[in-house]
């Protein structure tokens, strides 16, 4: 949770926010609220079970305590019984009293036991004393540890009222000019689906192309066996794959998605929008093929590579360091992602399709 929220403050508030961008600010906040929320509940936990363990071992003490008080009781008087018959003449009286040898045998062997079970005893009490200290150290240092933990969640407290209060600040912000920010965010959804209208076509004309040049009627691409294979090891995959970036920080989700702020507005996100750092490279996710490379009118551009039937969709690139047709493997890095100058954010927008369907690309990724 730490380490997450080190990403966000690295990721989303490089730079000065500008007004155009305040419907993007309240975003941000509102991830980072939701990541101080989860390590605020993450060390309630550890408060909880640290509290366990100190019980348990309170509980265990007194029980160590109260058999070494039974033992060296028993000790003491043994040690005292030892004492008043400690010496050799007393001890041979006892042997040569014996009515039999066989009873002197015994009287013997006893001497011995008790001789053996002393030392027992001794040992066990310097045993439970040491037991006694290393739990009482370890108590010390968990009571210590519950402190910190508390410290560190009233600190974090303060820290989401704080946040809290910046994004009800800009929530009024928006609210007062909503017509404003919904007709452009309605702008930016017609341009999204626009790209992804010419992706999707683009993936059927593919389709088409292969099914035509091998002359099949199958729903999806025409496979070869190699396209096949590739494709079935692509499947055994998933949930496994690596992430297009080195430091990722999932800000938008797949599907359809309610906006936060603004009411009656809904988002289709047919992939994922990963954050990373400035200047990083989209790195490809499996081996495959580059099946075509989309320019907007911008000069943003898209790779597409595909593996199989399936194909993994880079966007939001600046520059592109492959071409139509190159053989790809695994982490070949495909182009540098783009950073807006408004926002500051470098942001690589990322979809998995199998054939014309849209997959969630984060049930295919290893979980961060």
């Amino acid at each position: 949770m730490q380490r997450e929220i080190k990403k966000v403050n690295t990721l989303l508030f490089q730079s000065k926010k500008q007004e155009k961008n305040i419907v993007n600010e309240i975003g941000d906040l509102r991830k980072k609220i939701s990541v101080r929320k989860q390590l605020i509940q993450t060390i309630q936990e550890e408060g909880r079970v640290l509290d366990s363990k100190i019980r348990r071992h309170s509980e265990k003490i007194k029980t160590l305590q109260k058999e070494l008080a039974l033992l060296k009781k028993d000790y003491a008087a043994m040690i005292h019984k030892s004492y008043k018959n400690k010496s050799l003449q007393s001890r041979l009286m006892f042997l040569f009293s014996s009515e039999n040898f066989l009873q002197a045998y015994k009287r013997y062997k006893y001497m011995n036991q008790y001789a053996d079970y002393r030392k027992k005893q001794g040992k066990q009490i310097t045993i439970n004393t040491k037991h006694i200290e290393k739990l009482n150290a370890d108590l010390k240092a968990q009571k210590i540890q519950k402190e910190n933990l508390l410290s560190e969640y009233e600190t974090e407290r303060s820290v989401i009222e704080i946040e809290k209060k910046a994004q009800e600040t800009l929530v009024k912000q928006v609210k007062s000019k909503e017509k404003k920010y919904i007709a452009e965010i309605k702008k930016k959804q017609a341009e999204e689906r626009k790209i992804d209208k010419q992706i999707e076509k683009l993936i059927r004309a593919a389709i088409a192309a292969s099914k035509k040049k091998n002359k099949a009627r199958s729903k999806g691409f025409y496979l070869t066996p190699e396209a096949k294979a590739l494709a079935s090891k692509f499947a055994l995959n998933k949930g496994k794959l690596p992430w297009p970036v080195v430091n990722a920080l999932v800000v938008r989700n797949f599907g359809k998605i309610p906006h936060k702020t603004l009411s009656g507005i809904t988002i289709q996100s047919n992939g994922i929008h990963i954050a990373t750092n400035k200047g990083a490279n989209a790195k490809a996710i499996f081996e495959g093929s580059v099946l075509a490379i989309q320019i907007g009118s911008s000069g943003i551009k898209t790779v597409m590579v595909q593996h199989g039937n399936y194909i993994s969709l880079y966007s939001n690139l600046a520059t592109v360091v492959v071409k139509k047709g190159d053989r790809i493997s695994l982490n070949q890095s495909l182009g540098k992602i783009h950073t807006d100058k408004v926002t500051g954010k470098t942001l690589l927008k990322f979809q998995i399709w199998r054939d014309t369907q849209k997959q969630n690309p984060k049930s295919w990724l290893l979980r961060l």
